[in-house]
């Protein structure tokens, strides 16, 4: 049974930073392609970032280039985003997704949430200004 546990956010002052961390349990790390989304306020949710753990094709949202950065630890099984610069607009609730297929981490698939199997709980970020 695979399982998505999400864990950091908070408040901070625009320009702040702020880590998420996800763990994927379940199938063996690598199997995964895992991908960082958000949800706004009476938006549709979003992706942020996605990445397959065994071959990489690291994928960011252009809104997010330059300031976020997805690290993983394969020992610990574990994804992380690091927001920095962060902005106004960045609030939201950040969820972490799985999915043991490869393809929504190939090269040129659309960064979007429909192909993801597996989600956890939602980080709630705030960003004041």
């Amino acid at each position: 049974r695979v399982q998505v546990a999400v864990s950091g956010g908070g408040s901070v002052q625009a320009g702040g930073s702020l880590k998420l961390a996800c763990v994927v349990t379940g199938y063996d790390f690598t199997d995964y392609c895992i991908g960082w989304f958000r949800r706004a306020p009476g938006k549709e949710r979003e992706g942020v970032a996605r990445v397959s753990i065994l071959r990489g094709n690291l994928v960011y949202a252009e809104s997010v280039k330059g300031r976020f950065t997805v690290s993983q630890d394969n020992a610990k099984r574990t994804l992380y985003l690091q927001m920095t610069n962060l902005k106004v607009e960045d609030t939201a609730m950040y969820s972490c997704a799985a999915s043991t297929y490869e393809y929504p981490c190939e090269t040129g698939y659309p960064l979007t949430p429909s192909p993801f199997t597996y989600w956890g709980q939602g980080a709630q970020v705030t960003v004041s200004s």
